[in-house]
């Protein structure tokens, strides 16, 4: 591998460590309710689809939106994110982060699982979300599980 080569590797190492290191930083503000350091993660004119209402655009909406989930005490989320698969084009790049949910709501525990598509833009010296979308395979009470409890037609 000549010199040109292994720069243009060693780049597209850094920024998807970067990217990856992007998502961790989301969930762990998540954890924290720190809502500043979320709203910085996106870049001004960023978008959140949680798929629960219509997506949230710029940041002040988005700081808007994170502080109600604070207020509301609805912000007992524990993400994981995991298998972060990432296609850099440039200052540009796109990616899916698996994601395992736990939460409590209404004094019920909660489970959920799926992913985040994301759309990532390098800014200055770092990488922003430009968008990232929930997708949710299931949310559900952890006693009920997310299986049929019976085969179908079986019943």
């Amino acid at each position: 591998m000549d010199t040109p080569e292994a720069l243009s590797a060693l780049r597209d190492l850094v920024d998807k460590e970067a990217i990856r290191d992007l998502a961790r930083r989301y969930a762990h503000h998540v954890w924290q309710l720190e809502v500043e350091a979320l709203v910085d993660l996106f870049a001004e004119d960023g978008e959140m689809d949680t798929s629960l209402e219509e997506p949230i655009r710029g940041r002040e909406a988005l700081r808007e939106a994170f502080q109600r989930l604070v207020e509301d005490n609805q912000a007992d989320l524990q993400p994981f994110v995991h298998n972060h698969v990432i296609e850099l084009d440039g200052d540009r790049a796109r990616g899916n982060a698996y994601v395992d949910l736990r939460s409590v709501q209404d004094g019920r525990s909660m489970l959920g699982s799926g992913y985040y598509r994301d759309e990532y833009v390098r800014q200055g010296e770092g990488w922003k979300f430009q968008s990232r979308s929930l997708v949710l395979r299931f949310f559900v009470p952890h006693l009920d599980g997310w299986a049929e409890t019976q085969p179908p037609g079986d019943e």
